[in-house]
């Protein structure tokens, strides 16, 4: 069972973020073996894919934020197999709405504000690109699509990285602080495109998160934290990229 347990999740990864993490490493080879140094490359996300055809681009947007939460329903298929309770049992459950808001809240604030430490610093030192964060044409639809992927990143990673992998590999027998280690390094290893500093701020979120959930089995306010992080960075960068030239 042990090492049922170990393949089944290699293959979840290796099918979501085990397989972003192998692309985040070749970007982050390309990027540094280019003749531009690193501070100097800018990395987009949340692109227009066919920006001349705002509603195609709709469409795009939409179904690649709905194909991404696929491996969220196969990790949650997977758990309920053993468990029809499954999603209570990690705490996805929404039984506590004000409970993980609160929390949710209070630790985006706890993570949030060192990190732009960390991305300022990161930058200055050459460590890292400069991230351009949100990269939709002028449309009306573009907050709340960046609000759907900011959703999707932290339902994707919470529920797949925290209550399942911790799940799993518990009952292959790991031990907690292995847990805890592995999965950050693999958190921080899925945002390497974005260059070191990407890599040690998202694994340092990585073991606090970690750690928090082990005191609390609940991923809910995991992931409020994550969606506040990314709504502020996409968001807010697409209303202030034109107004700040730091950013």
């Amino acid at each position: 069972m042990r090492r049922q347990h170990l393949v089944e999740t290699w293959l979840v990864l290796g099918v979501s973020l085990g397989a972003s993490a192998i692309w985040s490493a070749l970007s982050l080879i390309r990027k540094l073996t280019a003749e531009v140094s690193l501070s100097r490359q800018t990395t987009a996300m949340n692109s227009s894919v066919t920006p001349d055809r705002p509603w195609l681009d709709l469409a795009y947007q939409l179904v690649g934020i709905a194909l991404a939460l696929v491996p969220v329903l196969l990790a949650l298929h997977l758990l309920s197999r053993d468990d029809g309770r499954a999603r209570f049992a990690i705490g996805w459950d929404w039984t506590r709405p004000a409970q993980d808001l609160v929390r949710g809240l209070g630790l985006a604030a706890l993570v949030g504000i060192p990190g732009l430490g960390l991305y300022a610093a990161a930058r200055a030192l050459d460590l890292n690109t400069t991230i351009a964060a949100a990269n939709l044409t002028d449309v009306w639809w573009a907050v709340p699509v960046l609000v759907l992927a900011a959703a999707q990143n932290a339902i994707l990673e919470e529920v797949v990285m925290i209550g399942y992998l911790f799940t799993r590999w518990s009952q292959a027998g790991w031990s907690t602080s292995g847990i805890i280690v592995s999965s950050a390094l693999i958190r921080g290893s899925y945002h390497l495109y974005q260059g070191f500093g990407g890599f040690v701020g998202n694994a340092v979120m990585g073991l606090l998160f970690g750690w928090l959930y082990t005191r609390t089995k609940r991923v809910g306010p995991l992931v409020v934290a994550h969606t506040v992080l990314d709504v502020v960075a996409f968001v807010g960068y697409a209303l202030l990229k034109d107004h700040l030239s730091w950013l």
